[in-house]
């Protein structure tokens, strides 16, 4: 059995998908990569082939019709052999050196017999254009170089959340929630981190800069111009966030109640900003309604969200309230580097 199954999703990927191939072939043959190749109409399939047949022990490729991301993930979580489980984007890559310490920390755990439910490391916002190449960390809020569990995680600061960039999910863990994505919608990879959490509880926390996250391109899905063309499938995903929030279920786990929170909590604004910088009355409209489905889903949990200073900022009234949460979330997206 393999230590590690990595699913790279790839959709005409042929110009870029080399880069994150190479640099995860590194991982030797403890690792398994699982390339899907979601419908591509250019030569990724082929591409595919290329490295499974190159490295056959390691490499193995599903061809599947187009479904989007979620789609892709869920064939390689089905098709996954490995005790972890990695997500890589085919236009990303990941550290060489970063990579072997954290290969060689899941074969230690294994050996020890211990349990691991979540592995976290650091992620590199890598931005077209960008001098300085911001780091997502977590050393301010969780222990280095051991196991550890939810009591012992200290405080989140907004914008430092677990992206998918970040994390490595013990694959037992993936199936036990029940994990499906929604296909043919975008920005899933924030369910594909949110629902296992009630799951989670050991983890460990590697203070290297594994993943590069690169963002940028006029394309890409966190292009704010194209996030507000697909809207509705970031509403999509936020209420199924929001239905997936049971509080009575997270009472006995405070810490992880109150980061579960705060993550909604940014995926509220994101919506919610995105709706009012359209500019049209229609997603106004949508961002009232997805504050009431939050309402009717949980009035307690409602109220968290809705007085906590993200919330108030996304919900002054009027046209000049609306010009302040827009000034407020442009000074958030250069302090913490995001889109």
């Amino acid at each position: 059995m393999k230590i590690l199954s990595v699913v790279v999703p790839c959709y005409n990927s042929q110009e870029y998908m080399r880069k994150a191939m190479d640099s995860l072939l590194v991982g030797g043959d403890e690792v398994e990569i699982i390339i899907v190749n979601d419908g591509s109409t250019d030569n990724t399939l082929n591409i595919a082939k290329e490295y499974e047949k190159k490295h056959p022990n390691i490499v193995k490729v599903v061809d599947q019709k187009n479904g989007g991301h979620g789609a892709a993930v869920n064939a390689g979580l089905e098709n996954a052999t490995g005790l972890f489980f990695k997500v890589v984007d085919s236009d990303d890559c990941v550290s060489e050196q970063a990579y072997h310490k954290i290969v060689n920390v899941l074969e230690e755990i294994i050996r020890k017999g211990d349990r691991l439910d979540m592995l976290v490391s650091n992620f590199v916002y890598d931005k077209q254009g960008a001098k300085r190449k911001k780091v997502m960390r977590y050393t301010s809020a969780l222990p280095e170089n051991r196991i550890f569990t939810w009591n012992e995680v200290k405080h989140f600061h907004k914008g430092q959340y677990i992206l998918m960039h970040s994390v490595i999910y013990r694959t037992q863990i993936l199936r036990d929630c029940e994990l499906k994505l929604p296909e043919h919608t975008f920005y899933v990879d924030n369910i594909f981190v949110f629902q296992p959490l009630p799951y989670v509880k050991y983890m460990y926390y590697l203070n290297v800069n594994f993943y590069r996250y690169y963002i940028g391109r006029e394309d890409q899905s966190v292009n704010e111009d194209v996030m507000i063309r697909r809207i509705d499938q970031q509403i999509k995903v936020n209420k199924i966030m929001i239905d997936y929030m049971d509080l009575s279920k997270l009472r006995g786990n405070r810490k992880l109640c109150r980061y579960m929170i705060s993550y909604l909590d940014i995926i509220m604004t994101v919506s919610s900003i995105m709706l009012i910088k359209s500019g049209t009355d229609e997603n106004y409209e949508k961002k009232v309604e997805l504050w009431h489905y939050l309402h009717k889903h949980d009035k307690a949990l409602y109220w968290k969200i809705r007085c906590g200073i993200l919330g108030r900022y996304m919900n002054l009234p009027g046209k000049g309230g609306r010009q302040v949460s827009v000034a407020g979330y442009k000074i958030m997206q250069k302090f913490f580097g995001f889109n």
